[in-house]
């Protein structure tokens, strides 16, 4: 989950004191924390419902089976999900670093805190929304996560971590949070259309899952710009284009356009935020 450490800080957090809070530990700084923890508790609840361990129809096998591996064709192949372990666990320790003095009164803490409870509750609720078989409802919620987790990237990009343990933890989570959600926000809005008789103006689909990865694609080149090569965020991406990729060339729904349009797109993705890392590098 390794990202950049941009140079050039926010001008309401100088280098070097991200871990320093600009007014003393207060009660809210505790409400936020303990906010944070609860959040990811009951996230972690959500993610064992969606998995069916206490009996439940597992993501995949809900709603019909709309949000199968087979449904559309921006479906990724089942092992894409496998990142959710990754990111869950930097959610995780994100929970206990929040906790730490350092970090306890941090201005940069107080600016995410409260939003990254906000996306740990709207993903609880997008997974227990498809348990329910509201595949629309889903979009809704996953749509409004995505946008949390843009404002929290705003956010963060812009400032140093502070440490290589911030960066990890705090960047590199959030980062990877947010690559994937850009994925899985194409392929649930895909669903939905489908499950719900979209016909796409009569258009081919294939043409259709080149618009969306085009755009995912041009996502991708935004992030990779606006964080200045952050690797964390375009390695989620480029991960769930891969898969994409696979699924359409190893699945039961086969489109080889569709498999090389969304390796293509993974490759500019890389490429894209390479080249903008190689670029603040040497300003600096």
């Amino acid at each position: 989950m390794a990202t950049s450490t941009p140079s050039t800080s926010s001008p309401s957090e100088p280098a070097g004191t991200a871990g320093r809070g600009s007014q003393g530990y207060s009660g809210r700084d505790l409400a936020r924390q303990l906010t944070v923890t609860v959040s990811y508790v009951l996230c972690i609840i959500g993610s064992v419902i969606g998995v069916g361990v206490f009996g439940g129809t597992r993501i995949a096998e809900a709603a019909g089976g709309a949000l199968s591996a087979d449904a559309t064709y921006l479906a990724p192949a089942s092992p894409a999900f496998s990142i959710w372990s990754v990111i869950y666990t930097g959610l995780g320790a994100y929970t206990i670093y929040q906790w730490l003095p350092s970090q306890r009164a941090s201005d940069r803490q107080r600016r995410l805190g409260w939003l990254v409870a906000a996306s740990l509750i709207l993903n609880a609720a997008w997974i227990l929304s498809v348990q329910a078989g509201s595949v629309p409802l889903s979009v809704v919620v996953i749509a409004a996560l995505l946008v949390v987790l843009a404002v929290i990237f705003a956010r963060y990009a812009r400032s140093r971590p502070g440490s290589l343990l911030g960066a990890v933890v705090v960047d590199g989570t959030l980062g990877l949070y947010l690559g994937w959600v850009c994925v899985a926000i194409c392929a649930n809005i895909a669903s939905a259309l489908t499950s719900g008789g979209f016909d796409g103006f009569g258009l081919d689909p294939v043409i259709w899952a080149g618009i969306v990865l085009a755009a995912a694609a041009a996502v991708g080149v935004g992030l990779a710009l606006y964080g200045r090569g952050r690797l964390a965020p375009a390695a989620a991406l480029a991960w769930g284009l891969s898969w994409i990729a696979v699924s359409r060339v190893n699945g039961e729904l086969l489109s080889t356009p569709t498999a090389v349009m969304a390796a293509v797109a993974a490759a500019v993705v890389v490429i894209a935020t390479v080249g903008a890392r190689v670029a603040e590098i040497r300003r600096n």
